[in-house]
């Protein structure tokens, strides 16, 4: 026999409660809103820092790439893309402006993992403290 609480069978009832459980029914006050808002800001931003480092290493690689092709040039000048304009320019000027793009990548890629290592730990303070606070009841994974 099928026993009935609220409506569901016994045993979805009894799943249901377990679940919640550990949710508590803790109050947001305006400081736990002020800390969920600034985890959603701090989210976005290494979201965003995240996108922007793809690139920055995919044009490391690029630049790793051309410096390659150019030692394997026998010409003596190149085109060098300089804006919207490409310049005949020679192997070596393009080989040095190459590794100056490359040392002011890796400079932007350290700056940016340093960045992000930031913003991590202190969304994971804020994480602790608001799960803390309210458990299961909310949700900060990213």
């Amino acid at each position: 026999m099928n026993r009935m609480v609220s409506g569901m069978p016994f045993y979805t009832y009894f799943l249901y409660k377990l679940d919640r459980v550990d949710e508590t029914d803790a109050e947001v006050n305006w400081e736990d809103q002020c800390k969920i808002n600034t985890f959603s800001k701090l989210n976005q931003r290494l979201q965003y820092r995240k996108g922007y480092l793809k690139e920055k290493k995919l044009e490391k690689e690029s630049i790793e790439d051309i410096a390659g092709e150019l030692e394997l040039i026998e010409e003596e000048s190149v085109y060098y893309k300089i804006g919207d304009t490409f310049i005949m320019l020679p192997v070596e000027e393009v080989e040095e402006r190459l590794e100056n793009n490359r040392n002011e990548v890796d400079k932007n890629i350290m700056e940016l993992e340093k960045e992000m290592s930031t913003l991590g730990g202190h969304m994971e303070e804020l994480k602790s403290d608001l799960y803390k606070k309210f458990g299961r009841a909310i949700n900060l994974e990213t």
